[in-house]
């Protein structure tokens, strides 16, 4: 088999496979059913299931669900749909529940080697007995209960004859280990608490450190990769592995994890921003969730592509936001239709325009993809332009719309504005011009040459619309971990990260469906939102702006 590129997982597969160690691939993408996947487990997807698929193996999706009091059946559905939606088929759909019964079995196994035992010291207890890097842990007074006596006290914990936090299970590994991790870690508890898969069958609950090992091991799992903050926990995984004594030895690699500038990943603190009203649920457009960049109208392709541009290796980094940006751009130029839309309007008269006539004008859909074909647009004697696109008192290089000055009208005429018409405040509210008849685009008038184009939409015709315009919900901070102490993420909260206009689109804009995808001339791409858009009247959040100053 040929791999047109590499990386050092790809190299661990291909040389495994050659030695004979495994027969084939399988990997598996195992995610905590505690909230919405965000754009770091988008490249742990697509590294998981992109990897099986180039070595013709399996992949499956496992929900990691061994904590009753985080996990909601609404994370499991929206996880399967992010999976589905960025490309990809679980070749078998697991639960950690599912195997409860058989983790129990070989805890009582590590109970009857001498392995494991019941404590009854509180969490903060064990906190303080487990020491630090430098300090070596001390043994808790109940670490030498014979295996009797752990067999019973933990037959009783299943039972539910304890109450929560009163007592937990722990493995006996070695209290002075330069490794906190395996300084005899908690590997069972007590939480009275209704499981969504297994309902009030189980008062114990197994820890994840203990419970992840089992699952790939059960499952077959070859090659289980992780971000890298799991690298301390492999001496754990493998005890776990080798002393359950289970038949299958699956070998943990990590990878650094992504980070984009301007973003949180924590589920938590992302879990928080919904919780306390920064934004409108898991799915809002300025979430680095799955399901926030679907609505805000990114698109898989996108993110794959972005994924495979940021690379596979063991470093760790913040990418630049502008990077992913810039692949987005690239996969809708050729896909999206072309038009105009105007957000903040202002009245133009057109004097000598026929006050009844209504004209079509022919445009490209798509000039970059000519395939897409033609739309016509109604022109009359009333427009809306961009407030932006006039200045009664213009600085210098201002090519748009002043007194006196002429521009052309994206697929119409030349206009010349002679009148300014103002409100009692002073401000302007609608301006008067002529057009030129022999300047129509498409006849190839060379007349004479204007320097500004700008866009428009027909008044009498226009569809009125809402825009939403983001920019970064987190600001001046990099990264998570290079805060400073004394300030939390909720202070970078950028106050300004969403704007709502209301204005004007084509009359063809009509009949939009959520999630169709336009490029609005000099504004950017844009995703009619599923969430807010009626039958009579169309959202359109903004993906991105045109330009980029990225280069890859």
């Amino acid at each position: 088999m040929e791999h047109n590129s590499s990386n050092f997982i790809k190299n661990i597969m291909i040389n495994d496979l050659e030695a004979g160690k495994h027969k084939g691939v399988i990997t598996r993408f195992p995610p905590e059913p505690n909230g919405y996947l965000h754009i770091g487990h988008a490249k742990s997807i697509i590294i998981n299931f992109g990897l099986a698929d180039e070595f013709e193996g399996k992949t499956n999706l496992r929900f990691d669900d061994t904590n009753p009091l985080k996990e909601d059946q609404e994370y499991v559905d929206s996880i399967k749909e992010d999976v589905k939606w960025l490309g990809y088929e679980w070749d078998e759909l697991r639960f950690a529940s599912d195997y409860f019964e058989e983790m129990y079995n070989r805890a009582v196994l590590l109970i009857k080697k001498g392995k494991a035992y019941v404590d009854e010291l509180s969490q903060e207890e064990i906190r303080q007995y487990r020491g630090t890097l430098t300090e070596p842990g001390k043994d808790s007074p109940y670490r030498n209960r014979t295996v009797e006596e752990n067999l019973d006290l933990f037959e009783r914990m299943r039972n539910g004859e304890f109450e929560n936090g009163s007592k937990v299970l722990r493995a006996k590994i070695d209290m002075a280990s330069p490794n906190l991790n395996m300084r005899d870690p908690v590997i069972y508890r007590v939480s009275h608490a209704t499981h969504h898969n297994t309902g009030d069958k189980w008062c114990i609950y197994p820890m994840y450190a203990f419970a992840h090992p089992l699952e790939d091991a059960i499952e077959d799992v070859t090659h289980s990769i992780c971000t890298t903050e799991f690298e301390d926990q492999r001496p754990l995984y493998n005890w776990v592995v080798e002393e359950c004594e289970m038949d299958s030895k699956p070998q943990q690699i990590e990878f650094g994890r992504l980070n984009i500038t301007n973003t949180v990943m924590s589920k938590r603190k992302l879990k928080q921003l919904v919780d306390e009203g920064f934004v409108d649920g898991w799915d809002d457009p300025r979430m680095p969730t799955i399901s926030g960049l679907r609505r805000k109208g990114f698109t898989p392709g996108a993110i794959r592509e972005f994924v495979k541009a940021t690379g596979v290796s063991k470093g760790y980094g913040a990418v630049d936001e502008a990077m992913l940006e810039h692949f987005v751009r690239e996969d809708l130029k050729l896909d999206s239709p072309r038009t105009m839309g105007v957000l903040n309007p202002l009245k133009v008269v057109i004097t000598n325009y026929p006050e009844d006539k209504v004209e079509m004008l022919d445009a490209e859909i798509n000039p970059e993809n000519l395939e897409m074909g033609m739309r016509q647009i109604p022109f009359s004697r009333e427009i809306y332009i961009e407030q932006d696109d006039f200045m009664e008192e213009p600085p210098k290089k201002y090519f748009r719309l002043f007194p006196g000055n002429e521009v052309r009208l994206k697929h119409a005429y030349f206009i010349k504005c002679n009148d300014v018409i103002k409100d009692e405040n002073g401000k302007v509210i609608e301006i008067h011009c002529t057009y030129d008849p022999e300047t129509k685009s498409g006849t190839g008038f060379t007349g004479r040459k204007v320097k500004g184009t700008i866009h428009w939409v027909d008044a009498k015709n226009a569809v009125p619309a809402e825009f939403r315009l983001y920019e970064p919900l987190i600001l001046d901070a990099d990264t998570e971990e290079e805060m400073p102490e004394e300030k939390t993420f909720l202070d970078y909260v950028n106050p300004n990260s969403l704007e709502i206009v209301q204005g004007f689109v084509e009359p063809n804009m009509k009949d939009v469906k959520p999630q169709d995808k336009f490029q609005f001339f000099r504004h950017g791409y844009f995703n009619v939102d599923p969430k807010h858009t009626t039958p009579e009247k169309a959202v359109f959040n903004r993906i991105v702006s045109l330009k980029s100053s990225f280069k890859l």
